[in-house]
């Protein structure tokens, strides 16, 4: 089987492959604490990753060198992340009389069940959780399973970026694994974090730190950068930059950018919605905000007014330390962008 989980070791870089950008996050471990010491984000060309798949190899894999460059580190290995959009998870209880091999077998078995291709077509992955509660003989078996290609495709352009892929994760695993360094929720308590990309808009909700729904819908930062591009001559790429670091004239913010901010928060409040209609029993504690298009300012503010839920920008290095090369301030508007490539690059630490 192909590895989804891999073992652990200290070192990786995350590397997040996005529909607009490659993000890099390079940490260390120094004792029971972690800094983060170099990161990048690196612009794609449109048509290099398309509705999450990786379409262009040559461009993904030369944005990645580039970030490598700007890190500055000798960065060897990584971590690389297919979207849950792309994966199929399920819980199996299965007899504890099966163990390595015959489990893998009876997975395999399981697993031709319910997945809608040839099992020579799909990279499988396990984790046994544990004991199924009151059924002794069983064993509850996480279940990964995805597209060799979708696999393939991201440990291709790592490695042709001379970096060597120890693993590939499910980035709503490297979001969850980001959680207990965010957020001090109450036992029980519902938390969310929206990601609004290029091209989607995705809604995590946690309970306990682990992941109870998640949604993706069509909606991204491309539409403003788009609509800024046809309007006032400014490249996207341009575009995206200067979203981030407050540059853009204030004559644009004025047309195009406040009333998007708007967009976006319907886009949210539609996104809770479908959340509360699935069968919700409580609302939401709180709000992390993420992604490109989360650096608009006061977007944070004008949702948590409209919505009704505490709302805060998230930044995954909030209880990390700060590497002594990295400008804080600018890592403080770039953190928003770099939440999944943070999560992967702790997956390499044993904790």
């Amino acid at each position: 089987m192909v590895s989804l989980f891999g073992n652990k070791n200290a070192g990786w870089v995350g590397v997040d492959i996005g529909s607009s950008s490659v993000k890099l996050v390079s940490l260390s471990q120094q004792g029971r604490d972690y800094q983060v010491d170099s990161y990048a984000i690196v612009s794609l060309p449109p048509t290099a990753v398309v509705d999450g798949s990786v379409e262009n190899q040559a461009d993904v894999s030369e944005a990645i060198e580039r970030g490598i460059k700007i890190c500055g580190s000798k960065l060897k290995h990584a971590v690389v992340a297919v979207p849950s959009s792309a994966v199929i998870t399920k819980r199996l209880e299965i007899s504890n009389v099966f163990a390595e091999m015959e489990l893998e077998e009876q997975v395999k078995i399981e697993a031709d069940q319910f997945i809608p291709y040839a099992l020579d077509e799909v990279a499988l992955d396990f984790e046994v959780i544990g004991p199924v509660a009151n059924h002794a003989s069983l064993n509850e078996v996480l279940l990964v399973a995805c597209r060799r290609e979708d696999v393939s495709n991201r440990e291709d352009a790592v490695n042709a970026a001379q970096l060597q892929c120890e693993v590939v994760d499910v980035d709503t695993f490297a979001v969850e694994r980001l959680l207990p360094f965010l957020s001090a929720a109450e036992p029980g308590d519902l938390v969310g974090l929206v990601d609004i990309g290029a091209a989607t808009l995705t809604l995590n909700v946690f309970r306990d730190g682990k992941i109870v729904y998640n949604r993706e819908q069509a909606f991204g930062g491309n539409e403003l950068s788009n609509a800024i591009h046809q309007q006032y001559g400014l490249e996207v790429s341009d575009v995206e930059q200067k979203l981030r670091t407050g540059g853009l004239d204030e004559e644009i913010v004025e047309m195009l950018v406040m009333p998007f901010r708007q967009s976006v928060v319907q886009q949210v409040s539609r996104a809770l919605q479908f959340f509360y209609s699935s069968g919700a029993q409580s609302q939401l504690s709180e709000l992390y905000v993420a992604g490109g298009t989360a650096g608009i300012d006061g977007l944070a503010e004008l949702m948590e007014e409209e919505i009704g839920v505490p709302s805060k920008l998230l930044n995954p290095f909030v209880n990390i330390r700060v590497g002594p090369r990295l400008n804080q301030d600018r890592l403080v508007k770039d953190a928003p962008m770099l939440a999944k490539a943070c999560g992967l690059a702790l997956r390499s630490f044993d904790r």
